[in-house]
């Protein structure tokens, strides 16, 4: 588990654009019940999250269409909620970061660590930004 001290500004990365926080298994479901679209971010502590995963996602907003629930949890960190979110994941491995597209529950999108890590944010903003136009 990493201090809360350290992860604080990574997760207001998210936050400050809109991200609501999940920190419980519950609160995913919770979140994932919901009617509508809904993008889930699996933030880290690594370089990439900082370079490209939440630049990418917070640059994919300014998209037209976009989800009408923005989520995060945090790896490292929110143990009960990642694995939460990661089970409606599947058939995809853990990964951190990742960015999923959930459709009525159902998972519709997904960007694993290895389609951002060595990506520009500008990139992973035009997928998920297509990926947007397709389903919201």
């Amino acid at each position: 588990m990493y201090p809360a001290e350290l992860v604080k500004p990574m997760r207001e990365d998210l936050t400050k654009v809109g991200f609501e926080e999940l920190h419980t298994a519950e609160a995913v479901d919770a979140a994932l019940a919901k009617e509508g679209t809904t993008l889930v971010v699996v933030n880290s502590v690594c370089g990439c999250a900082a370079a490209n995963a939440r630049p990418g996602a917070r640059m994919s907003l300014q998209n037209a269409k976009k989800p009408e629930h923005i989520v995060t949890v945090f790896a490292g960190v929110d143990k009960d909620a990642v694995d939460k979110a990661r089970q409606h994941m599947v058939p995809f491995p853990p990964s951190s970061p990742s960015i999923a597209l959930f459709k009525d529950g159902e998972l519709v999108h997904m960007l694993e660590r290895h389609h951002i890590e060595g990506r520009p944010a500008e990139i992973i903003a035009e997928n998920l930004m297509d990926a947007y136009n397709e389903y919201c």
